[in-house]
């Protein structure tokens, strides 16, 4: 089994640089990753150095609090749409989930998935936050809205991925989306066994040392 087409090749930091870019679309063009995942900025960066290969430009919204507005997730959703992004990752309002305003919980994903206009949405929930009912009720919402993927983690809150909760949210969702775990990704053993918990797509920055058998020092 290969496990490249299931790793988004990842660089967020705050203080990466074009130079980073390019070797992070080259690695990702080298081993046939399914994506960068970048920040908006990068964008139209990443998409010319990746127009003649498969592998998709992947941003992420309202990233890493969730706490901007709805309106304000789907105008970056919609900028990015216009620049070339293929795939949104969006955090959702982790202050209204725990205050049980799902429906605004729900408006807000909604609205990211439609000005993403067909293009994947996937939804980070940031389950170390997360009691284990919240974790329920934010996959809940996830489907109600037809996003595509529920995600785990930022990788810039207390914790990443588990393999209890893509577990848990894999029964949760049951069929109508699909899982994608990022942070705590380590080595190719925590690789195929998030797999092998369910995962459909693993968000990491060292793509490269987990597909050559080497240990990650990276929290993402």
């Amino acid at each position: 089994m290969t496990y490249n087409t299931y790793i988004d090749h990842t660089l967020l930091k705050a203080n990466a640089t074009q130079n980073q870019f390019e070797t992070l679309c080259h690695e990702a063009k080298l081993y046939n990753f399914a994506s960068v995942c970048i920040n908006p900025y990068w964008v139209p960066f990443c998409k010319e150095q990746l127009k003649d290969s498969d592998v998709m430009v992947c941003t992420v919204i309202g990233f890493p609090l969730g706490a901007t507005s709805t309106r304000s997730k789907a105008e970056e959703t919609k900028i990015a749409f216009a620049q070339g992004a293929d795939e949104f990752d969006m955090v959702i309002n982790i202050g209204a989930l725990k205050d049980h305003q799902d429906a605004v919980v729900l408006q807000d994903i909604k609205a990211v998935v439609d000005a993403a206009s067909g293009k994947t949405v996937k939804v980070i929930i940031e389950t170390c936050l997360l009691t284990e009912e919240e974790k329920i009720r934010a996959c809940e919402l996830v489907a109600q809205a037809k996003a595509h993927f529920v995600k785990t983690s930022t990788g810039f809150s207390s914790a990443g991925a588990t393999l209890e909760d893509v577990a848990l949210m894999k029964k949760v969702v049951n069929g109508r989306c699909k899982i994608k775990a990022a942070g705590g990704v380590r080595n190719t053993d925590d690789l195929k066994a998030f797999i092998a918990a369910g995962a459909d797509r693993i968000g990491t920055s060292s793509g490269v040392a987990l597909l050559q058998g080497l240990d990650s020092k990276s929290a993402y």
